[in-house]
Formats: structure tokens, sequence, C-alpha cells
């Protein structure tokens, strides 16, 4: 999975997202805050995200989980998470144009299953 601005990132704020529908075109990521993800444990994560391998997006697109990843200066991106679509949404400042939006991943891929875990087990 392609991730922008990852060097960058200083700290992850994990979202249980509780309005999926919102989240699919909203400025910013709906719901609740779970977890703060900084250090080496953010960097542990945005190692995890950056391993799981491209695969193909299917149609649904209801997005249970999503990250805010911020650096020094501020809000680098955002992403929002289906594990049952194989889809994922990048958007925010620190994103290139051609990288933002939709992009399909494998989410039943062992890097998929643990970032799952791992989101579960920080709410």
């Amino acid at each position: 999975m392609l991730l922008p601005s990852r060097e960058k990132t200083e700290l992850i704020e994990v979202v249980r997202l509780t309005d999926p529908v919102v989240n699919m075109a909203s400025a910013d990521l709906i719901g609740e805050d779970v977890a703060l993800w900084a250090a080496d444990e953010a960097a542990e994560a945005l190692a995890l995200m950056s391993s799981i391998p491209d695969d193909e997006l299917h149609r649904c697109f209801m997005p249970g989980w999503g990250i805010r990843a911020h650096g020094c200066a501020g809000l680098l991106f955002r992403m929002a998470f289906c594990f049952r679509c194989h889809g994922a949404r990048l958007w925010g400042p620190g994103v290139p144009a051609e990288q933002a939006g939709l992009q399909g991943f494998a989410s039943e891929s062992p890097a998929a299953v643990d970032l799952l875990r791992r989101f579960r087990a920080a709410s």
C-alpha cells in the first residue's frame, strides 16, 4: 500500500468510524478517536500499512476504521479502511493528487489482518 509522508509522520490518531457512509466523501474522519500512536508504535503501524499488498477494489466501501497522520507541522494525511471491500481512501494536505482517492488492498493478507487486530485492540 502506497503511503505519502511516511517518514514525516510522528503521531497517528486511530478513529473508529461510527457512520461509514459519511466518510465516503467527507473532508475529515467522522467517528470516535480511540487511540494515539506515537514514536515507535506509529512507525510500526506505518511499516505494517506499507507492507500490505495491493488488491482489486470491490464495491461497498463502508469503512470502519481510519487514521489521521500528523507530522511536526500538522496534519499530513487521512486514510479510511474498509476491510470488506479491500478499499482504502487516502486524502489530505500531504497527499499528491495522483495518490488521493480509493486504492485496493489485500485485506486478508497477514499485514492487513494484523492492522485490523491493532485497530480493534486500540478500542
